[in-house]
């Protein structure tokens, strides 16, 4: 199987189409010629509901699978796999689950795709560097001029969500190239949160700051935000991994699969000022 001759016509189920990783995946694929299924809770699409699944997977091509929450979520295992193998049955050929490196509590996840009886390429990423300019992580930057979070002196190369689209699109549209495959992306160099909040000020011109608050700490910040108990637990267990300096390498998935060096920090930094990523909101009042 081809690229040419296939994935012009196929069609192509993302999960999550309205998030941060779902949204550039479909306009990637767009982009390449495929059509796109847009699969979200605003299209009928629940996770959590399975009689929403097979009006969205009859006589679809491929699927991009992210599972809401976290790939080492305890329940993502169990959805994911019974997803995948409702998938298959209904004659889907392709399916790619976006996981993330070092996250061991991903691994049942992960082994439940490749269980289901398609073929199925596993793309792990480095944490995002959006991560910094939309989601809460941004919104404490932009409010309150610093982020105080989970993570030490280590550092992480951060990957451009384009990037890790480009990827899965390609893979998608590479025919059985990489069936069976474990993909690693990354950005090009490592940073700390300090180092990368930096840069951030920098560019800004802002007096922005990191502070690192120990995983407990922050899990008790979440709990104060109205977080549930259990969700608050698993990001204390998994950010204390994570981020134990076990992702301080580069990956070299994006060489692999698209050929070409992956965006820098910097180029992400300089694109997020100009769109206004950090520019303080606007406060109430007369």
């Amino acid at each position: 199987m081809t690229e040419t001759n296939t994935h012009r016509d196929m069609t192509v189920v993302v999960t999550g189409a309205s998030g941060r990783t779902g949204r550039r995946v479909a306009e990637a694929a767009r982009a390449a010629g495929m059509n796109v299924r847009a699969a979200s809770r605003a299209t009928g699409f629940d996770w959590r509901d399975r009689s929403t699944w097979t009006h969205v997977l009859r006589g679809a091509d491929a699927a991009y699978l992210a599972y809401p929450t976290d790939v080492g979520d305890p329940e993502a295992a169990d959805a994911v796999g019974a997803l995948a193998r409702e998938a298959a049955g209904l004659g889907v050929r392709r399916l790619v689950l976006l996981s993330a490196r070092g996250e061991e509590q991903a691994r049942p996840t992960e082994d439940a795709l490749a269980g289901a009886g398609a073929d199925w390429t596993v793309v792990r990423a480095a944490w995002f560097a959006q991560n910094f300019s939309e989601g809460p992580l941004a919104a404490e930057l932009r409010q309150r001029g610093e982020l105080a979070f989970a993570a030490g002196e280590v550092g992480e190369p951060f990957v451009d969500l384009r990037d890790l689209a480009d990827v899965v699109v390609a893979v998608l549209a590479s025919g059985d190239r990489y069936a069976g495959r474990v993909l690693e992306v990354s950005g090009p160099r490592l940073l700390t949160f300090g180092e990368a909040v930096a840069e951030i000020a920098k560019e800004t011109g802002r007096a922005l700051t990191y502070r690192y608050v120990p995983p407990r700490e922050y899990g008790a910040n979440l709990a104060g935000f109205g977080v549930p108990e259990e969700e608050a637990a698993f990001l204390v267990e998994l950010f204390g991994t994570l981020l134990d300096g076990r992702n301080a390498r580069l990956s070299d998935g994006v060489r692999e699969v698209l050929g070409r060096e992956p965006r820098g920090f910097g180029e992400f930094v300089r694109e997020g000022v100009a769109a206004g990523a950090w520019v303080p909101e606007a406060s109430g009042g007369a």
